[in-house]
């Protein structure tokens, strides 16, 4: 390699964060290169120093909590841990982009897709009028936007979490930059709508001519796209390599650790009981209502006409893109919301049942939410948010209920003494295993997971579906299991059903539309996680 074909130089960069008089060095001695129009990929898991890394090229850390105590960031010759404000002012945006991970608080709320791109050509090419929304066409048009015409007006909640992150790609293209600093994309985002904005990226960064930092936990999406990868740990390089030899001979201990984290194994070998949950042309339609008078015009059908009947003891798994679905038919099994259909759980019919009556059955009834620091309540201790269901069910004596806490922590794996910290205290694998203890503790039937581990790192994804499979074997719970995340599902489901647009395009036993799925939905769901029969290992 040839000086020439280095865009970024970085050498021995540290980072720490000062509160007080303390310091935490949270980046220690990176250094790696960038080439021109080449993918370079950051790995790691979450609190590796993936974004700080890749922050610190554009300063973008909070200074002055944040310093940099050694290091340098070569780029043209001048050096951006030192370079004036205006000048990097005129970097940013500019000659290096950045998408960020989640476009809707990255984008303003108050403002229309066409004036918060039009601000970025303003401010660097001067384009204004006319001459700003054509361009903002061409790039809403070149992200791969339908209709482009019809979105320059909309503002960031009317467009759905794919079309916002190509306007946030067509914001960081705009000025064309030789450097496009990608800090997890596509994770909000579903496998489908993940592997068209990853061809999206591959696309133009081959038109642009354009090197590409893409920050990711996701190996899937790197061994795809990337040309090399740095992994880190603990805030250092650990190891550099072509993607084809990190993904075919890892050396260091923990890329084989992270390569090796994909969730595997067989479903817990339960035997089916009797059936415990049945449901019958369950519907879940919300209306749409015009005009003065506020009729009803049509429909939203969110769920239409499910069936499906779930033993004892065995886990069925629910999967399809946002907007499917998934999570609205969950919401209905547990009579969180309307239906119209039948629901039998242990042979009784809720489906006919006021709230009133349904609640002494939501004992029997748990449920574990996708984001555990929205679902745990930061006013109480780890101890009161698991107590909370057994004080509600008035379930035993205040020493036995202190018990059956501490028997519910031990259970997840967890330090009965931290049943007296608060959530924020714990990192989000610990806080998803307070929130299956909360579950736990009231000894269910039946446990509805709602994506549990979609905002997890691959490697505690792992010890979580293996907590939840050694739970069910001790237990014979019966789990719902919702997600996009194929590689989970395949893990622990036994039986599944593949959602779109509200109904079920296929279901059956797991193993079997896992190795041969009959419907091209299920078959675009599949390829798009390299999980479809034949794929790449």
């Amino acid at each position: 390699m040839t000086r020439s074909d280095t865009l970024i130089e970085v050498r021995d960069l540290a980072v720490e964060f000062v509160s007080g008089d303390s310091k935490q060095r949270v980046i220690e001695g990176v250094s790696f290169d960038i080439r021109r129009g080449e993918t370079l990929a950051l790995v790691g898991e979450s609190g590796s120093g993936k974004s700080v890394t890749a922050h610190s090229i554009l300063r973008l850390l909070p200074y002055p909590l944040a310093r940099h105590p050694s290091g340098t960031i070569h780029y043209g010759g001048q050096d951006l841990l030192t370079l004036g404000e205006n000048k990097l002012r005129n970097i940013r945006g500019n000659r290096i982009a950045m998408v960020f991970q989640e476009p809707m608080t990255s984008l303003n709320p108050l403002h229309s897709i066409e004036k918060q791109i039009n601000e970025v050509l303003a401010l660097h090419k001067g384009l204004s009028g006319k001459a700003a929304t054509a361009r903002t066409l061409e790039l809403l048009g070149l992200v791969g936007i339908p209709e482009p015409y019809k979105r320059l007006k909309a503002y960031p909640h009317e467009l759905s979490g794919g079309q916002r992150q190509r306007v946030m790609i067509a914001m960081a293209l705009a000025n064309e930059p030789e450097l496009l600093i990608a800090d997890e994309p596509t994770t909000a985002l579903d496998v489908t709508v993940q592997l068209k904005i990853l061809e999206l990226l591959k696309d133009l960064q081959a038109r642009l001519g354009m090197a590409l930092l893409l920050i990711s936990h996701d190996l899937n999406l790197v061994r795809r796209i990337a040309h090399r990868v740095c992994v880190m740990q603990q805030g250092k390089i650990v190891e550099q390599a072509s993607c084809e030899q990190l993904f075919h001979a890892p050396q260091h201990p923990y890329t084989q650790e992270l390569l090796g984290a994909e969730p595997s194994g067989e479903p817990v070998a339960n035997p089916a009981g009797p059936p415990l949950l049945e449901v019958d042309d369950l519907r879940v339609w919300f209306p749409i209502k015009k005009g003065l008078l506020r009729r009803t015009v049509d429909y939203v059908k969110a769920v239409d006409g499910i069936n499906f009947s779930l033993p004892q003891g065995q886990t069925l798994g629910i999967v399809g893109e946002s907007g499917s679905g998934k999570s609205t038919l969950g919401l209905a099994i547990l009579r969180l919301i309307g239906s119209q259909g039948a629901i039998r759980f242990q042979g009784q019919a809720l489906d006919g049942l006021a709230q009133q009556q349904v609640r002494p059955l939501r004992r029997q009834m748990q449920v574990v939410f996708q984001d555990p620091f929205g679902s745990l309540s930061p006013r109480m201790t780890v101890g009161m948010i698991i107590g909370e269901g057994l004080r509600i069910h008035r379930m035993g004596t205040p020493a036995e209920q202190e018990q059956a806490i501490i028997d519910a922590l031990m259970e997840v794996d967890l330090d009965p003494d931290t049943r007296h910290r608060y959530p924020h205290e714990f990192s989000g694998g610990q806080r998803q295993r307070i929130a299956i203890a909360r579950a736990l503790v009231l000894k269910p039937a039946l446990i509805l997971l709602d994506e549990p581990t979609s905002a997890l790192d691959r490697t505690v994804q792992r010890q979580v579906v293996e907590l939840l499979r050694s739970l069910q074997a001790k237990y014979n719970l019966t789990y719902l299991f919702i997600s996009h995340d194929l590689a989970v599902v395949r893990a622990i489901s036994h039986h599944l059903i593949v959602v779109k647009e509200g109904q079920a395009v296929e279901q059956g036993p797991a193993a079997a539309i896992f190795a041969a799925p009959q419907h091209i939905y299920t078959q675009q769901l599949l390829e798009a996680a390299l999980l479809a029969p034949g794929a790449a290992d």
